[in-house]
Formats: structure tokens, sequence, C-alpha cells
């Protein structure tokens, strides 16, 4: 009796030891130590989703940012949270082969909800003095120490010497999704877009059809475009639209506002600015040759502006140039609207709700929804409409106005010279194009 006494008494002194050694919480009950295990490597833990589901909680991690712009603030995780269901979290950083201690996490919540369940929520976070953080991870309270499950996020955007050759111009184009295949208008952009000296295009594809699958394909493989696979609908019941009460679902519109904010920041540190529009959208100079002119000339009186806002202006597809030029053979058998063919347009109703869009500096940004940005450290420019403005080839928004009441407008056509070959060079490419 006395040895089993003696070795249950053994048994508890050893597992009194094990939880101490394991689990420490600081005095201050803010942070939580973990133990530093031996080093290793860490690439099996990486996630290598696009969105990472954060274990023991109802919350998605996107992608985390290096970003020292909030005074006491080193790294910005983009999330998607269950509103009603923020608890505490606490940061921790994988540091050159160790784990740090864990620092309390901050919540900055977007406006931008519109009222859905989940919703858009930056985690801040601070990295612990001597390390030198390459990824990171949230641990909950009810399962602190439990690192051997989480995957972690690397951090973008650290100071490297391997540093990107920075551009002028990125487009962020959120989200694809319902097999959308409409490939000539896709081409059109992504042609117009390069003669107007946009460098980079962003998209988030959730699902799109076979025929765009492929020109997408082609434009990745030559650098132009990034394509960010999306698969939202694995995760949430992600919305059509943004009205909660008519579109339903989880989340507003297939998380449109976090891939916005996820562009913004992926493009920070690599272009100087970022232009927030839909696909079937072209933001056109009308009194520069391309972007970068127009930016230079506003540049000098208007380096302080975090969001110059554009209006956008519909051109009912439902209208054609009446001589059909711009109906061409070779591209009858590709899906999609030919934006060449329309050349009405409608003057927005500016009492009502203005519809803009718009180009920004990044790094004066904090926070953006879809038509204006929401917290930024710089400030805002309406640019006169005749000044630019963005093409919209869409359904009319103004529909009792009448073709006679519609303005002319051919600015499209200035480019046709060069983007009908390229257009055809890229259809060609993918396999699209109809020989004559």
């Amino acid at each position: 009796m006395e040895i089993r006494k003696s070795r249950a008494v053994i048994f508890l002194l050893m597992l009194a030891y094990l939880l101490i050694t394991v689990f420490v919480t600081s005095p201050s009950n803010t942070s939580w130590i973990v133990p530093k295990p031996k080093p290793f490597k860490l690439p099996f833990l990486t996630s290598q989703q696009s969105i990472t589901p954060l274990t023991n909680t109802k919350h998605f991690l996107v992608s985390a940012f290096m970003d020292q712009r909030r005074k006491g603030f080193d790294v910005r995780i983009i999330g998607i949270f269950r509103r009603d269901s923020i608890h505490p979290l606490h940061c921790i950083f994988f540091c050159g082969g160790l784990f740090s201690e864990t620092t309390p996490a901050s919540f900055l919540s977007h406006f931008a909800h519109f009222g859905y369940p989940f919703g858009p929520v930056d985690v801040l976070c601070s990295i612990p003095e001597s390390c030198k953080a390459t990824h990171v991870t949230l641990l909950t309270k009810q399962n602190p120490v439990n690192i051997s499950d989480q995957l972690w996020l690397p951090i973008r955007n650290r100071k490297t010497h391997n540093k990107e050759t920075r551009m002028n111009f990125t487009v962020c184009i959120s989200t694809l999704f319902g097999d959308y295949n409409n490939v000539l208008q896709f081409t059109q952009s992504l042609e117009m877009y390069k003669l107007l000296g946009v460098n980079r295009v962003v998209i988030y594809n959730n699902s799109c059809g076979p025929e765009l699958t492929r020109l997408l394909n082609g434009y990745s493989q030559e650098g132009f475009v990034e394509i960010i696979q999306w698969p939202i609908n694995k995760y949430l019941n992600p919305s059509r639209g943004w009205r909660v009460r008519v579109h339903k679902g989880d989340l507003q519109y297939f998380g449109q506002i976090v891939t916005l904010n996820e562009c913004i920041y992926r493009s920070m540190e690599r272009s100087r600015y970022v232009l927030l529009n839909d696909i079937d959208e072209i933001i056109m100079p009308y009194q520069h040759d391309n972007l970068n002119s127009m930016m230079e000339a506003l540049q000098p009186k208007y380096s302080k502006v975090a969001e110059f806002r554009l209006e956008s202006h519909v051109f009912p597809n439902k209208y054609f140039e009446p001589s059909g030029r711009f109906h061409l053979p070779q591209w009858s058998n590709v899906s999609g609207t030919n934006i060449l063919e329309h050349i009405y347009r409608e003057d927005p109703d500016r009492k009502k709700f203005l519809h803009y869009k718009m180009i920004v500096q990044p790094k004066l940004v904090q926070q953006t929804s879809v038509h204006e940005v929401l917290r930024k450290f710089g400030g805002r420019y309406k640019v006169p409409w005749k000044l630019c403005r963005f093409i919209h080839i869409h359904v009319a928004r103004r529909t009792s106005l009448k073709l006679e009441q519609l303005n002319e407008d051919k600015r499209l056509w200035d480019f046709q010279e060069k983007l009908i070959p390229n257009v055809d060079k890229a259809l060609k490419r993918a396999g699209l194009l109809t020989e004559n």
C-alpha cells in the first residue's frame, strides 16, 4: 500500500512539473508563454490556402502583412470573422526556428459588413523584441499551447534584400464567380489596361468558365495577371449581392470587401497606385494618353491624397453602334460583350447615389470599401469626370432614358488600332480565335 502511495505522489509531482513547464501565464495575464522547442523547419505548417480556418473558432484567416504605420503594432492579419463571436485572441510568431511569446491581439473591424453574419476584420499584432518574425498565427484562450495543429501565415511585405521591381499601376478585380465566362470583354479590358499603362492585374477567382480559364492561364504565364483562387463557398454560404435581406447568405458578395483590402496590402510594397474596379469597367483618361501621364499631372498638387474618386459612367449594353464596323468576324464565336460596339453613355443622376470607383495610393490606405476608402492616412480628391472616368459596359442604370437622350462617346476607338490585334493575339494564344 505504501509503495502505491509513493508511486502516486511521484506521478502527481511529475504531472505538476510538466504542466508548469508547458503552460505558464504571465503575471499580468495578458500573454501566454509557449515553451520554445528545438529549432525545426516550418514549411510543412505553412498555410498554402487563400482562406485558412482558425482552430477552435468560427473565423478564417486570409493573409498577414508587415504594417508598422500604427504605433505599437507590427503585423496586420486580414480575416473573415463571425461578428457575434469575437473573443480574445493572442498572436504567436515563428522567429527563425523558434516560437515567440504570445502577445495580445487587437481587432479593427470594418464598417462595410452590410449586416451579414460574417465580415472583414483586421487583427493587429505586435512582434516581441528580438524576434525576426517570418510567420504568424493566432491562438485562442481555450487552447493556448496546442500549436502543433495550427497553420501559419507567411508575413508579407517584410523588408528583405530581394526587393521586387516596383510598379506604377495594379488593378484589383474581385471576385469572379458563377462560372463567369465573358471572354471577349475580359480580353479587351485586359488589353486596354496594358495600353493605359497598367503593370499587373490581380484576380480573385471563385469560379469561371473553361474558355476564360484558358485565357487567364496565358496572361498568368506572361506575368500580367496574378490569379488567387478564392474558394469561399467551401467554408461559407456567400451572398451574390450586398443587401442582406434580399440576397441572404453569410458574407457579402463572395467576400468582395475582404479581397479588395487583401489586394491593397498585397500591392502595398509593389505598386505605387492601385485601381479598385470591376472587370466590366475600364478607367479612361480623356485628356491624357495613359494613366502615367495623368497621375504625373495630378501628383504634384495631390501627393498626400490616399483616394482619387472617379465617377463610373454606364454605357447601356442594349444599344449598339449602328454601322457595325467593329462587329468583327474573327470574334463571332467568342463569348461575351464587344466593348467597341457600345458608344452611348448615360449621364449619371447626380441627385442620387453616384457610383464611384477609385485609384488609391496603397501606403496611405488602411481599410477600404467598394466605393470609398473607410480609413486612411491621407486625403480624398474627386477627379473631374471630364478629366477621367470609368467606362462601365452594363445594363442601363437610368432605364427611363431613350437612345436620343444618351451621349455619343467613342473614346475607346482612339485605341482600336493597337487594341484589336492585341486582343486577337491573346485569343489565339488561348486557342479561342476563329481562323478566317
